[in-house]
């Protein structure tokens, strides 16, 4: 039998995510919102890629259209 090991920081993750969606009764657009709202009162920088995303998919094409 295999022992099962936690990991304190998933545990917390898990819990946290939990209290927001009972905050919200699972409304995923409150829950959206609120997170919006949170991030515009953080004043911290929103990280933006400098170019648009240029990734290639499996057939070997770029996303560019």
């Amino acid at each position: 039998m295999t022992q099962k090991t936690t990991d304190s920081t998933i545990d917390e993750i898990h819990q946290i995510r939990a209290e927001i969606s009972t905050k919200f009764g699972g409304d995923l657009v409150a829950i959206a919102e609120d997170a919006a709202r949170r991030q515009a009162e953080s004043g911290h920088p929103i990280w933006e890629p400098k170019s648009p995303d240029k990734s290639i998919h499996r057939n070997g094409e770029s996303g560019e259209n």
